[in-house]
This record gives structure tokens, C-alpha cells and sequence, in this order.
């Protein structure tokens, strides 16, 4: 991580640093695109294409449940705008969601969709509150993996569990979660998810993927199509209707083919260490580098605002705490002059814990709340 080489870096729940793959990946698309046009072109699609076998390892899926998508919210969009919504329907979420995980829901008012907000307890998402929720009238239950502010991670078997008993869907808006922590789509069966990579899997803005179980492939209907939403897509003289039989269907046009494969390399770290070490081993050491700090500023004088535990089921690399006698706008500036990273985030200072943060950084952190 070449970020290490100044900053003790602490917002990786905002935009991560480049790790050093994916960064030499984007240097290397700029120097032949910039002298070779599109010459490569091919080598650049093969690229771009492994991100969808990585992302089907790394959850445990299918490729051809794979989309390649700009963004998270482009993923919500495709099922909140795809998913044939009759009049009187709702979709349950909690409160306090990103406005990615809201606003495409809220949208579908003029469709007759009500929006169910149920209400958190300090910062929790409980699965039975969720679950309570459910009328006859459900269809979907939205739900953040991890909270952006209180780091509350969900139980996701649990709920994924409660609502298929109940034949309500799971929509997971995973991008806080998605390769720190294990998820086996084979086991845990959500039904739709997206994520973006530009946060803890360390890859650029504008680059990200949707997973569309394949049982679910049919009831989407796509809202935008374009040249490459059809099989044989690069025949453009004889172009037909055919939409494609998998996920890539609701992938329009041209891609972000520099972003998309810089995210495919840094994506390959975490794909790697899975294989060799295991899928619990990356979210393991989150959790104790996270435990570590929490430590730390408590020694110092902070004040945690969410208790997630038990840490291994509801924990996550997100720590937010209030520094006494400083307001989180003075201290995040404070400590970027100081050479430390974080943000300001659900009414405290946000730092988000990598991997790779290590004692020096943490205690760059810890240091400050007593200067």
C-alpha cells in the first residue's frame, strides 16, 4: 500500500487509497492507450472479464451471476427500477441507510411502493425488527451489510433465513462488507447485492459489480439496454434483440474498461489471500486491528459511540467516537495536518481500520486525542 509511504490512513469506509496493483494497472492502461489507441483493446476485455470469475469466488457464486457496473447505486437501481412492483407493495430498510440504499427505493412512490423505515437501536439493525416489519404486502428487505457510520454489521444468515421463510426477497447493498468478510452465496443465499470497489476492496471510483441470482434473472426487466446487453454483441451489422441469458444482460455499453480492470488487480490481493489463508482470514485481523484502536482511544480519553457487539458477528473495521472539548470537523482536520486520515461520521470521527494498518498507525491516531 503506498499510501503507508505518508499517511496513516484511516477512510477506507469513504474512498480507499490505490493499492499498488491496481495503481500500476491504471498506469499502464494510460501509457498504451495513450500511445497505441485501442490496439490492446482485447487484452484490456480479457482483463476486465476477470473480474467477473474474482467477484464469483470471492462470494461464492456463479459468473454468470456477475454484472460489471459504474457503482453501487447503479446496482440498486437495476433491481429497484427492474423488479415488476405492482400497486400497494413495500420494501422494508432501516433507518439511517446511505442515500444510495434510499433514494432509489423512495423513487418507486409513483409505482404505488411504500418504503417501510424501521427504526435502529443505537446504530443496531436487529433481524427481528426487520422481520416484524413484513406484511403480505412485502416484497424486499433492503439492508446495508455493514452501517457507514456505526459500522453495525447484520447477521445475514439470520435474516436472509427469516425473510426467504416469509417469500420476501434480500437486497444487500455490501459495498462496507465485500471482501473483508466471508460471504458464501451458496450457504447464505441473498438474492441481489452490489457493491462498488473504491472503499475496502481498494480500487478505483466507477467500478464496481451487482450479483443477479440467476432464479432472479427473468423478473428484472431491463430498464436501459444498449449494445452490449445482446448476445454477440460486437456483431453491429447484424445486431439482434437477444438479451443475453446472464447477468451481463443489464451491462449497456462501453465499459470503464481502465477502472474496471485496476479494481480486478487489487481484487486478486484479497482473492489470493482467501485461497491461501482462508475467507474469515482478512475480516479476522479488521476486527483485531479495530479492537486494538478502540483500545487505544478509550485509554486516551475518547468515547466509542456503538457497542457492536459480540465484535465477531456484528463488528466491523469502523470505529466512530467523539474526542472530548473538540468538535469531529476540528479534530478530522487536525489530524490530516498531522498526517492522519479519517472522517466525520454519524456524529463523531470516523476511522475505518484496514488490514494493513498496523501499530504505528494506530497509535498516529491515539496520540492525537490527548495533544
Amino acid at each position: 500500500m503506498p499510501v503507508t509511504n505518508n499517511w496513516a490512513y484511516f477512510d477506507h469506509s469513504a474512498v480507499a487509497p490505490l493499492s499498488q496493483p491496481a495503481a500500476e494497472t491504471l498506469r499502464q492502461f494510460t501509457d498504451m492507450a495513450s500511445t497505441s489507441g485501442d490496439v490492446h483493446w482485447l487484452e484490456w476485455s480479457a482483463k476486465v472479464e476477470t473480474l467477473r470469475g474474482l467477484t464469483a469466488e470471492l462470494v461464492q457464486c456463479d459468473k454468470d451471476e456477475v454484472a460489471l457496473v459504474p457503482n453501487t447505486t447503479a446496482g440498486i437501481n437495476i433491481v429497484a427500477n427492474g423488479y415488476p412492483w405492482q400497486n400497494g407493495d413495500n420494501v422494508v430498510l432501516p433507518e439511517g441507510e446511505f442515500p444510495s440504499n434510499r433514494f432509489p427505493w423512495l423513487n418507486l412512490a409513483d409505482r404505488g411502493v411504500e418504503v417501510k423505515t424501521i427504526a435502529r437501536r443505537d446504530g443496531r439493525v436487529e433481524v427481528d425488527d426487520l422481520i416484524a416489519a413484513i406484511d403480505d404486502n412485502t416484497k424486499m428487505i433492503a439492508v446495508s451489510w455493514v452501517g457507514y457510520a456505526s459500522g453495525f454489521r447484520i447477521d445475514l444468515d439470520a435474516l436472509v433465513t427469516e425473510a426467504h421463510a416469509r417469500g420476501v426477497l434480500v437486497f444487500l447493498d455490501a459495498i462496507q462488507g465485500m471482501g473483508i468478510y466471508p460471504l458464501d452465496l451458496s450457504t447464505c443465499d441473498v438474492d441481489f447485492l452490489s457493491a462498488d470497489g473504491h472503499k475496502w476492496m481498494l480500487g478505483p471510483e466507477g467500478a464496481g459489480v451487482a450479483v443477479i441470482r440467476r432464479r432472479h434473472l427473468e423478473t428484472l426487466r431491463c430498464e436501459n439496454v444498449g449494445w452490449a446487453s445482446v448476445r454477440n454483441a460486437h456483431l453491429f451489422s447484424g445486431a439482434t434483440f437477444d438479451l443475453r441469458d446472464d447477468a451481463g444482460r443489464f451491462e449497456t455499453g462501453s465499459a470503464n474498461m481502465s477502472g474496471l480492470m485496476a479494481f480486478a488487480s487489487s481484487l486478486e490481493l484479497f482473492v489470493e489471500v482467501g485461497r491461501i489463508h482462508g475467507p474469515a482470514a482478512i475480516g479476522d485481523r479488521v476486527l483485531e486491528r479495530a479492537a486494538r484502536l478502540r483500545q487505544l482511544i478509550t485509554e486516551k480519553g475518547a468515547k466509542p459511540l456503538f457497542q457492536n457487539d459480540p465484535p465477531e458477528i456484528h463488528g466491523s473495521g469502523i470505529v466512530t467516537f467523539e474526542v472530548p472539548g473538540e468538535s469531529p470537523a476540528d479534530f478530522r482536520t487536525r489530524a490530516i495536518e498531522n498526517g492522519v486520515v479519517v472522517s466525520c461520521r454519524g456524529g463523531g470521527v470516523r476511522a475505518s481500520v484496514h488490514v494493513y494498518n498496523d501499530d504505528v498507525d494506530l497509535k498516529r491516531l491515539a496520540d492525537l486525542i490527548s495533544s
